[in-house]
């Protein structure tokens, strides 16, 4: 039988503060266990906690760009449970009074799987958020045969969780959503979501029924998964296994599972707990926070939203749809590309050198355009030397490899060490007077109608010049001679 599918997604994103949401400890990645503690993320009884006020406004602005109301007051709540990776044996999160409610998060064609995107079923997709509220992480625990490990670093970095409304059908969307979303905390600056790190993490809401009327389906949640692929996978075969016991005769139950992703499986860990399992209840030791100061404090920094710096590149630079979507697909690439467009140089010809040398460079070396060493001032430059005709396109290509790999040089002086001098207009008219006359049968051919010799004579005066001018300007010469 065929079913609908929808999907909630809880995206889980620590917000890039230096410190903990109620303590002063460091917030890192990649440091020795345990070494950055303190009372009260280890949950010490008479440990107070104190606001971190940068993790708030970074939240709020989050919600800004991603068109989230808030309201005027937000409250913090306790969250019961008992696990060794919540050593209060409570979560100070928010239940009742988030900092943000709202909102929504456009799908883009190119946030789809490449092999996905001829097969887009509803374009200009927004999906809605139900609100982002902001809590502390858990620590992080290690499972081995037969004990685990407790890292208690990450415990009470601030993370915000981002719930959206049942608006997904499909891994594909679920996949889009997330590729779109971590483009709006990029350029935000709010969290360096990188899944790879554990700093975006997401929990996949699936249910199942026959039709459009029908109540949703006992929702089954998959927990913590941590790369785009295994989200897409673990979603592919959750919606095959609910699929196969419905027809069965199966019902479902609401539950929580894990991806296995050795298996290629989902597998149950329990049955799902409901809020008044979890004991909610105010924070006794934190004060509710106005929320309107804050938010006009953090207004201002509102990133452009995408669509608008797309249409905005197609108007102002002249750009095509496809090129404007590359650009604007990372925050980081948007900069370098308004940091090197000059109205000397047309904006296509800087895209084109953006898109096809610089990100494929970037790519071979595993750098992110966020740390590219060559700062995009010289790549101007470069391409201020291409457009005055002092380098052909191609010689252009080879001085962008040296000045990548010695970006303290400057381009006309990387030319200049590798020959790509301009060569005085009188001596190269004599050069091609000189192959011109050397060459009569090639010559011959030329103007009876054979233009690819151009080429070749081209190639002849090339290799008699002194230095090596740009061959465009030899090919217009003989043109000009012979045709």
């Amino acid at each position: 039988m065929s079913y609908l599918v929808t999907i909630g997604l809880e995206v889980h994103a620590q917000v890039n503060t230096n410190t903990k949401m109620f303590c002063a400890c460091r917030t890192s990645f990649g440091d020795d266990p345990n070494t950055n503690t303190c009372p009260v993320c280890l949950g010490y009884p008479g440990a107070l906690p104190v606001l971190n006020k940068l993790a708030i406004e970074k939240t709020l602005l989050t919600g800004l760009a991603l068109g989230c109301s808030s309201p005027e007051f937000s409250r913090w709540d306790r969250k019961n449970y008992f696990y060794p990776d919540m050593p209060k044996n409570y979560q100070t999160t928010q239940m009742d009074f988030p900092l943000c409610l709202g909102g929504g998060v456009p799908l883009f064609d190119d946030c789809y799987p490449t092999d996905a995107r001829k097969n887009i079923k509803t374009p200009d997709k927004i999906v809605r958020l139900n609100r982002i509220h902001l809590e502390e992480d858990v620590a992080k625990s290690t499972h081995l045969a037969t004990t685990s490990l407790i890292d208690l670093n990450r415990a009470g970095t601030p993370l915000m969780e981002i719930v959206t409304e049942p608006d997904l059908e499909s891994a594909e969307e679920a996949f889009a959503y997330l590729r779109s979303l971590q483009m709006v905390l990029h350029s935000c600056n709010t969290s360096d979501a990188d899944l790879e790190k554990g700093n975006l993490r997401c929990d996949v809401n699936i249910s199942l029924r026959v039709n459009e009327s029908d109540s949703l389906g006992e929702k089954v949640e998959l927990k913590n998964l941590n790369s785009f692929s295994a989200i897409r996978r673990s979603i592919h075969y959750e919606i095959a296994r609910q699929t196969e016991e419905l027809d069965a005769g199966i019902p479902q139950i609401q539950s929580t599972r894990r991806w296995n992703d050795d298996l290629g499986e989902t597998q149950m860990m329990r049955t799902k707990e409901n809020a008044h399992d979890y004991r909610y209840f105010p924070c006794p030791d934190l004060l509710p926070i106005a929320t309107a100061p804050l938010l006009e404090t953090v207004r201002p920094l509102v990133p452009e939203p995408r669509l608008s710096k797309i249409s905005r590149y197609e108007n102002d630079f002249g750009l095509t749809t496809y090129d404007a979507a590359v650009l604007t697909a990372d925050s980081h690439l948007a900069k370098y590309f308004e940091a090197t467009a000059d109205p000397a140089i047309p904006a296509k010809k800087t895209a084109n050198f953006l898109i096809n040398n610089l990100l494929g460079t970037l790519n071979e070396q595993s750098i992110s355009i966020a740390d590219c060493p060559v700062p995009p001032e010289k790549l101007r430059d470069l391409l201020t030397l291409v457009e005055n005709g002092t380098l052909a396109p191609n010689q252009a290509k080879e001085v962008f490899s040296v000045l990548f790999a010695s970006p303290e040089k400057a381009p006309a002086a990387i030319a200049d060490e590798m020959g790509f001098k301009p060569t005085s207009a009188g001596e190269l008219d004599s050069l091609v007077d000189q192959i011109i006359a050397e060459n009569p049968d090639e010559v011959a051919a030329v103007k009876a109608g054979n233009e690819k010799l151009i080429n070749f004579l081209t190639g002849k005066v090339m290799r008699s010049a002194p230095t090596k001018p740009n061959p465009k300007q030899v090919t217009d010469l003989l043109r000009a001679r012979l045709l």
